[in-house]
């Protein structure tokens, strides 16, 4: 049924040809396909294990290396994904994904937590200078191994299957999933708020916007990465727009002498370490993108250059806009109004933009958009690059046979966050995501110091001063732990052990590969309904 399904499927295309039978082996990966399609025997290069191979190491230190690249990621593959991503996709992509609504909600979040215009500077300024040094240690390790999937890739290569394993669970479940929920709910937010003036805006009414811009965001990425980085790029450029307007209303207001709330800025007591660390969790949600290119480096022309361009360029551009835009609000408003207004920028427009002020929420709703589909874009990658060497289910690594989109992975990512879309609210799962979020960034950290180490002759086209790293991870440790020190909470129990029990899963279906027999016939099901092929160790047609 399955073969004579996608025969036919095949056929109407225009092309005439055998389907081989991959009825066998589900999750069978000792098998190899040579370049004629047969299969081989390959009992070495199973799941979960770093494909092996002897070149010549440009350092010329022991004239041998290991490709860390994952066996799914060869060139070989039947259906693949393509590279599609030039560098100004990929300046959008991380430009499109850290501006969204972070910019626009945090700024009163961190005016509240630390109580001083200055020190809510310095801490814009120092997320802004963090996201750079942990963006420039991405980009050596994105350069070092170029597959798809960011930080479980990185711990694959580091420490093995099982902290991978958790990095997967935990962010395909919760990190990824809450990010676009919380974007979303500021898309919906503001985009209602545009029509209702004398109230707030019902909370059901919140939602559905946000499920109904979750489904078109998730159309857009199913049907093609073009349609997508399309989408992408046009946004990025919209919302720059929308920056400048601010930028440009802001520089007014100081030309007209307005500077009375930045004149006395550090007036106010200093908060205590545990708050700041909270209130970094505040900013850093704001530039929380900056690693969101990584995700997708299978995807990126000439990766090894491209990356570390498309961050040098874009983190600074991000941390000066915000820099600019924080003290236009300033002009335009008092620290108390801006803690007052549920939508800062909103009330930023109505000050100086007067009957063209409808300009500001439609901004918004556009700069919003634009990141949750950047969001978006990158989770279906990394739940594609988890499922491909057996951390989660296989059908989630599956690409449509003409679109070439991961779309299972995207379907399964919009369900989880229309989920949180329903029962949670910005403010508590922002918290939630910055702390769990910042262990796993600190642990990436410390899988390029060991790397250092243990695959020290590994070529690094792009390789950053040993002290950023160890910078970045102590400020990871500090983000995780202070918050619990100051301020105790269940919560952050709650998560800890969340991540602990996916080592309860790891055990039976990963490190002893248990499979229902069930499952062979849920993924039939799915690959019929999605029309949708592994990348990897089958070969579909001749």
């Amino acid at each position: 049924m399955f073969q004579n399904a996608f025969q036919a499927n095949h056929l109407q295309n225009g092309q005439n040809g055998a389907v081989k039978d991959i009825s066998n082996g589900w999750n069978n990966n000792n098998h190899n396909i040579t370049t004629d399609g047969t299969v081989k025997n390959a009992t070495a290069n199973f799941r979960g294990r770093t494909t092996e191979t002897t070149a010549s190491d440009p350092s010329g230190a022991r004239g041998v290396r290991i490709s860390m690249e994952r066996s799914g990621s060869k060139t070989k593959d039947t259906i693949q994904l393509e590279k599609r991503m030039g560098l100004f996709s990929g300046i959008a992509l991380i430009v499109g994904t850290m501006i969204g609504s972070g910019i626009f909600v945090s700024p009163s979040g961190l005016l509240v937590r630390t109580g001083s215009v200055g020190i809510s500077f310095i801490i814009w300024m120092a997320c802004g200078l963090l996201s750079l040094l942990g963006a420039l240690s991405y980009a050596e390790l994105g350069t070092m191994n170029t597959s798809s999937g960011a930080e479980w890739a990185y711990f694959m290569d580091a420490f093995g299957s099982a902290p991978a394993f958790l990095f997967s669970w935990v962010s395909t479940l919760v990190l990824k999933p809450s990010q676009m929920a919380i974007i979303c709910l500021s898309f919906a937010q503001y985009a209602v708020e545009a029509f209702v003036s004398e109230c707030d805006p019902p909370p059901i009414v919140v939602k559905m916007v946000a499920l109904l811009a979750i489904v078109c965001i998730l159309f857009v990425n199913c049907y093609s990465v073009n349609l997508g980085m399309a989408v992408q790029n046009v946004f990025t450029s919209a919302k720059m727009v929308a920056v400048l307007i601010v930028i440009c209303g802001g520089a007014w207001k100081l030309f007209q002498g307005n500077t009375q709330h930045l004149s006395n800025a550090f007036d106010n007591p200093t908060p205590s370490m545990g708050v700041i660390a909270t209130a970094f969790y505040t900013g850093l949600w704001a530039y929380d993108g900056w690693n969101n290119l990584n995700y997708v480096t299978e995807e990126i022309q000439n990766p090894s250059k491209n990356l570390p361009r498309s961050i040098m360029i874009a983190i600074p551009l991000v941390t000066l806009c915000y820099a600019l835009i924080n003290i236009s609000y300033l002009a335009a408003m008092s620290p108390q109004e801006m803690i007052e207004s549920e939508a800062v920028a909103v009330t930023f427009g109505n000050r100086i933009l007067g009957m063209f002020a409808w300009i500001m929420p439609l901004s918004v709703t556009i700069s919003t958009f634009g990141s949750a589909n950047g969001t978006l874009f990158a989770a279906g990658r990394l739940c594609f690059a988890a499922s491909r060497e057996g951390h989660l289910l296989d059908i989630l690594s599956y690409v449509h046979v003409r679109r070439l989109t991961p779309a299972p992975g995207l379907i399964f990512h919009s369900l989880i966050a229309s989920a949180m879309v329903l029962h949670g609210t910005i403010d508590s799962l922002i918290d939630f995501f910055s702390f769990t979020a910042w262990i796993f960034y600190g642990g990436s950290m410390f899988a390029l110091i060991v790397m250092r180490f243990t695959k020290p002759n590994y070529p690094r086209p792009y390789k950053v001063p040993i002290i950023i790293p160890v910078i970045v991870l102590v400020i990871s440790a500090y983000l995780v732990i202070g918050p619990i020190i100051d301020k105790p909470q269940i919560e952050y129990l709650y998560t800890v052990l969340f991540i602990l029990l996916g080592l309860v899963l790891y055990l039976p279906f990963v490190r002893w590969r248990m499979h229902p027999v069930f499952m062979n016939k849920v993924t039939i099901f799915f690959q019929m309904l999605f029309e949708v092929v592994p990348t990897n160790h089958m070969a579909m047609f001749d």
